[in-house]
């Protein structure tokens, strides 16, 4: 799996189509959807408009969707609708899209029978915040989860849960990794971000991402804007220190910007 991607969190159709294209002619080979997002299809979209260009072929791509509450009672067509969705004969990961103790080992199982079909490669969970609630599911199935995907970001490292997931080799995926809408100025004007930044003369989000990298985060920054896509990708030409990774540790507040 790439450990860098792009995330279509609050595009339309239209603008998935867009920043799946220009992250696949970038480079990226992660892509990052949900049911819920209501543009699986533009995903689709970007991803054939790629392959049909050269760009890409689908072997090269790593295509992340996620089943929604209101779908873990009808797992196996919610998996289907997906698939038909972005026009794939498979998925290389799906993830259950929030903890839901009534039903999601349900769902997760329906994943699992997918997975012995073929029509899904892997399969993960997504904000489970707590030990007890990553093993209550665990304990129930048969497959572990090959990856969770939480906020996290220097405000909110996740430490607790990347200590308790390296027992199962699950590793983490930051949503919100530069903080989500509305709050990434607040990341980019930290005082210790920014002084790292101008070191190495990159922005503050490049060097949010390096941090994640560096530290074992998977990321999938989304944008609809076509430079910030491609300023995002540009963060393979330098490293962060190890004081500059003990300094953005040191940041870490334990807070959550969102609530779900």
């Amino acid at each position: 799996m790439p450990i860098l991607g792009i995330g279509t969190y609050l595009l339309s159709n239209a603008q998935a189509k867009n920043s799946v294209y220009w992250a696949l002619r970038d480079g990226y080979r992660l892509i990052d959807t949900a049911r819920i997002y209501g543009n699986e299809e533009g995903v689709g979209r970007g991803i054939k408009k790629a392959i049909d260009e050269g760009f890409v072929t689908r072997e090269e791509i790593f295509v992340t969707t996620k089943m929604w509450t209101s779908d873990f009672n009808n797992g196996a067509a919610a998996i289907q609708g997906s698939l038909s969705r972005l026009g794939l004969d498979y998925i290389d990961l799906m993830i259950l899209h929030h903890s839901q103790p009534s039903n999601d080992v349900t769902a997760y199982k329906a994943m699992e029978t997918a997975v012995s079909e073929g029509k899904l490669r892997s399969i993960g969970l997504s904000n489970y915040y707590t030990p007890s609630d990553f093993d209550r599911l665990v304990n129930a199935t048969t497959i572990t989860p090959a990856l969770l995907q939480n906020e996290t970001h220097p405000y909110h490292q996740s430490k607790e849960m990347k200590a308790h997931l390296k027992q199962y080799g699950t590793v983490m995926e930051s949503w919100f990794p530069l903080g989500g809408r509305g709050n990434t100025t607040t990341l980019f004007n930290d005082k210790t971000i920014s002084s790292i930044a101008a070191a190495h003369n990159k922005t503050s989000a490049q060097i949010i991402l390096r941090w994640h990298l560096q530290a074992g985060n998977i990321v999938i920054p989304g944008s609809s804007n076509e430079a910030h896509i491609a300023e995002n990708y540009n963060i393979f030409d330098f490293k962060l220190t190890d004081e500059e990774m003990q300094r953005l540790t040191d940041i870490d507040k334990n807070t959550r910007f969102a609530s779900y």
